[in-house]
């Protein structure tokens, strides 16, 4: 069975073979995450632990591009666009908004939580379930809306 990190290194492969340097920088770099995640904590990353790295560099690009839109540098926005479209890739498709606030309706209901004091305990059990399902800031505002009802 192949893995995501086989999948991103043939991808690196024909990226090469197709002389696209922009993909290829950008699939380098993510393998180069990957591997010091490998060599920094002596471990074999999984398909869950690679789609973590993945969703932290598509959340560092959406950050680069508001800050280079604020200092109207289009050039630097345009670049980090196409990194955050390969990125992107890598990622399994997204929940709904709708679909966010029903699982996280669910867990607030299972774990008997009642208000704003059991954020913490929420959270947990909502990123063990839906990591890289659904965008955690989004999750986190679904959390804060479920808990202030």
């Amino acid at each position: 069975m192949s893995t995501l990190k086989d999948k991103i290194t043939d991808d690196m492969k024909t990226a090469m073979r197709a002389k696209d340097s922009a993909r290829l920088l950008t699939i380098r770099g993510l393998l180069a995450a990957l591997k010091q995640r490998e060599v920094d904590e002596r471990i074999e990353l999984d398909d869950v632990a690679v789609i973590a790295i993945v969703d932290k560099l598509v959340k560092q690009r959406k950050d680069s591009i508001a800050q280079f839109t604020t200092g109207g540098r289009q050039d630097l926005v345009d670049k980090e666009t196409a990194e955050l479209a390969v990125l992107e890739t890598y990622l399994p498709q997204r929940m709904s908004a709708d679909e966010v606030a029903a699982a996280v309706a669910g867990i607030v209901a299972e774990l008997g939580a009642s208000g704003p004091g059991d954020m913490g305990k929420v959270m947990a059990a909502v990123k063990a379930q839906l990591a890289g399902k659904a965008d955690m800031g989004q999750v986190s505002a679904a959390v804060k809306a479920a808990l202030a009802r």
